[in-house]
């Protein structure tokens, strides 16, 4: 039984109306200083355009690493619950994403929703296909099941990590590219209302860029080349050729490249919903997953700290959304949300109730004026929790609004606010649950051949 409750009212502000296609962007590592609106050197004019269409919010946070953020913005639930938190679902692990976890994806599939795509990197189990996209609610889905693929072969321990639905598929072209491709065809071909995830690999490692966009930021073919900043990662990747195409000349150089193309592929797919006549009822987020990592190009300046932390560079991220009519273009919203609250906010957005059970807040009320952002904490790790402008981190006490770079520990003058945090970081134990994990049985070699996933085995 699905931990979340079904039951909901309908409540639709006008009979004829249709409710919003949805459209959800995330960016994977960008961080806080690799957009264009926050004053980086990185051009990103498409991104810049939607972020003056937008209410662009100035506190959204996230988990520090990949495979929780994604888990619950499609469950609305903290991913600790099930067991996906301290690390990825990585191509050795046996957990993943728990068929009971209702998804955003199956919620809109049962009201009304038809279509509903995934199209970019999945990342929430690769035992079976138990964890495969299709089996939470998507009807396709084009992209890898793993992390950090070769933007050119497509391939993760040398096997062939691209697929549509099921079947492996062999593409020619630079992922990113293809992932716009596919996101431009779904845009102008599909009926609306439909739901669209667009799970971008860039800018994440493996530094690789296309000559056009690296020529774009300067690159000097005379000039020396970045290194492989995936090459004598622990368990990373053992493939010779892994990740050596496509080098700038620098770290930061390559990784903006990477960024433009991304960039270059949003401004298409915005273009398509223009040409359809449907960005006026369309929702669009757009947001990274994490905060980035320096050392393979990306910065979170002035914010202190990176990806896999969780002081403000680590889950402190880009963020912004846009629908024209019922948020005001060009605003900033100060209060602190989080990943979480896309699955509330998405339900009341087609007119109907959020269900019962979810962690996040629904934003519309306090993103169209109705009403104000509810006083909350967002737990952020077992140490880390995030009330109003204060946040605990370990024994440290911080005013983010006014001190964003984290740089006064104040919980000596506010002891009283760092003892009541303290209480609510206990939530964390008492909520956090196991993995769930395949029972299906390896054979031969792993990763299998193209990685086909091993059929899940029924249950008893």
């Amino acid at each position: 039984m699905r931990h979340i409750a079904l039951a909901f009212a309908a409540v639709s502000t006008t009979a004829s109306a249709e409710p919003p296609s949805i459209l959800h962007i995330i960016a994977d590592d960008l961080g806080w200083n690799d957009v264009g609106f926050h004053g980086s050197e990185i051009p990103t004019p498409n991104i810049d355009r939607l972020s003056k269409q937008s209410v662009v919010f100035n506190r959204f946070y996230v988990s520090p690493i990949c495979s929780p953020t994604r888990a619950g913005c499609l469950t609305g639930r903290y991913p600790f619950r099930f067991g996906i938190w301290n690390g990825v679902c990585n191509p050795q692990s046996r957990h993943g994403l728990p068929g009971d976890e209702l998804t955003i994806a199956e919620w809109l599939g049962e009201h009304g929703y038809r279509h509903r795509g995934l199209i970019g990197k999945w990342h929430l189990g690769l035992a079976s296909t138990r964890f495969h996209p299709l089996e939470h609610g998507f009807t396709e889905f084009l992209g890898h099941y793993n992390g950090a693929i070769d933007y050119f072969s497509h391939e993760r321990h040398g096997e062939l990590d691209w697929h549509r639905n099921h079947e492996s598929l062999r593409q020619d072209g630079y992922s990113t590219d293809l992932l716009g491709d596919a996101a431009v065809e779904f845009v102008t071909n599909r009926p609306t209302p439909f739901h669209l995830l667009v799970a971008f690999n860039a800018p994440h490692s493996p530094l690789q860029a296309k000559r056009d966009d690296l020529d774009a930021v300067g690159f000097d073919s005379a000039g020396p080349r970045c290194p492989n900043t995936d090459k004598g990662i622990a368990k990373r990747e053992s493939a010779p050729d892994y990740g050596e195409e496509g080098k700038g000349n620098t770290k930061r150089q390559t990784f903006a490249a990477m960024t433009r193309s991304m960039d270059e592929n949003i401004g298409r797919i915005l273009d398509a919903l223009d040409r359809r006549n449907i960005a006026d009822n369309t929702l669009v987020v757009f947001h990274s997953d994490n905060g980035a990592d320096p050392k393979h190009g990306g910065s979170n300046q002035p914010l202190r700290g990176n990806k896999f932390t969780t002081w403000e560079g680590g889950v402190r991220v880009v963020a912004l959304a846009r629908w024209p009519g019922k948020f005001d273009k060009g605003s900033r919203f100060g209060g602190p949300v989080c990943y979480l609250d896309l699955f509330p906010t998405f339900a009341t957005a087609t007119g109907s109730t959020a269900p019962e059970g979810l962690d996040g807040t629904d934003l519309l009320p306090a993103l169209t004026g109705r009403g104000a952002l509810p006083k909350r904490e967002i737990l952020l790790g077992k140490d880390t929790v995030i009330s109003g402008e204060w946040k605990r981190r370990g024994d440290q006490l911080f005013d983010v609004e006014s001190d964003p770079e984290e740089s006064h520990n104040v919980a000596d003058l506010h002891p009283q606010i760092f003892t009541r945090l303290g209480s609510r970081l206990a939530r964390f134990t008492r909520l956090s649950g196991p993995p769930v994990e395949s029972s299906a049985t390896r054979t031969g070699s792993w990763p299998p051949i193209d990685w086909k996933l091993p059929e899940e085995p029924p249950s008893p």
